[in-house]
């Protein structure tokens, strides 16, 4: 039983390279509202201008805030990013830091007074990715989106919406106008789907090895199937290929006597 909520490249070309049959679930659990997601820019100051306006409104209606930052120290790091908008944007609010450096006591003591209702806003690194569950909290920030990768982009997005209020995602991001990581942010904000999540991310870094173990890239053992380009014909093989199995096994046993052990140990590595 294989179970994805974000399929890296690999994992989602294998479900349609390999014998497997899917059941999907593309409905959000009970009592969950849908994400609106927008993306916030450095090129374009007003928004994220307004993005903390947002987020203030929302605090004052009783809910709570996450605040994502891709590293600890350095510039655009959690510590500088606390401290910056804590004499900023929210220096009259509660915040707290969480990072995976802290003692287990003190990330504990923090968790416990956010999940209470004791912190405005979390500002935090990528350890809140999963495991964390606060429906008070409606709306996360992950800034600097341009250095995580879709899947993770598309977990750190589902820390809000879990507790039946209309919750919101802001990409912010510092990529220049009309580059690839700005065209991939302004994607993922036009879905909350995960199924194009993943497809976002392979078209971007490809299915890698099926044969292998490579989770992603163009050094694939497949040379001429592209999953992106040839999801059709690869469909429509797997369903022509279980119709002659099952209605014309003499046929399909025809079609790969030829097939020896050597053989199939050359396919294997070609």
């Amino acid at each position: 039983l294989v179970m994805t909520a974000t399929p890296i490249p690999r994992t989602i070309a294998m479900t349609f390279f390999g014998d497997l049959n899917h059941s999907t679930l593309n409905e959000l659990p009970g009592g969950r509202r849908p994400i609106k997601s927008y993306v916030v820019p450095e090129y374009l100051p007003k928004y994220t201008t307004r993005a903390y306006e947002v987020m203030r409104e929302h605090i004052h209606q009783g809910h709570q805030i996450y605040i994502v930052c891709p590293r600890i120290n350095g510039p655009g790091g959690v510590l500088e990013t606390h401290q910056h908008l804590s004499e900023t944007e929210f220096k009259n609010y509660r915040i707290g830091l969480l990072h995976g450096q802290l003692k287990d006591a003190d990330k504990d003591t923090t968790m416990r007074q956010f999940a209470n209702g004791n912190l405005d806003i979390l500002i935090a690194t990528t350890v809140i990715e999963v495991g964390i569950d606060v429906p008070n909290a409606t709306i996360i920030m992950i800034r600097e989106s341009e250095n995580l990768g879709v899947s993770q982009l598309h977990q750190l997005r589902g820390r809000v919406g879990r507790g039946g209020y209309d919750s919101i995602c802001f990409f912010h991001h510092t990529a220049e106008r009309g580059t690839p990581a700005d065209k991939r942010i302004w994607q993922m904000a036009a879905t909350t789907d995960g199924f194009q999540v993943a497809e976002i991310d392979l078209i971007q870094r490809h299915e890698g090895d099926v044969l292998g173990t490579s989770q992603s890239g163009t050094n694939s053992k497949i040379a001429f199937l592209n999953l992106a380009r040839d999801i059709g014909l690869i469909n429509r093989a797997n369903r022509d290929a279980k119709n002659i199995v099952t209605h014309n096994l003499d046929l399909a046993r025809q079609l790969i006597a030829g097939i020896d052990d050597i053989t199939q140990d050359y396919l294997d590595k070609s």
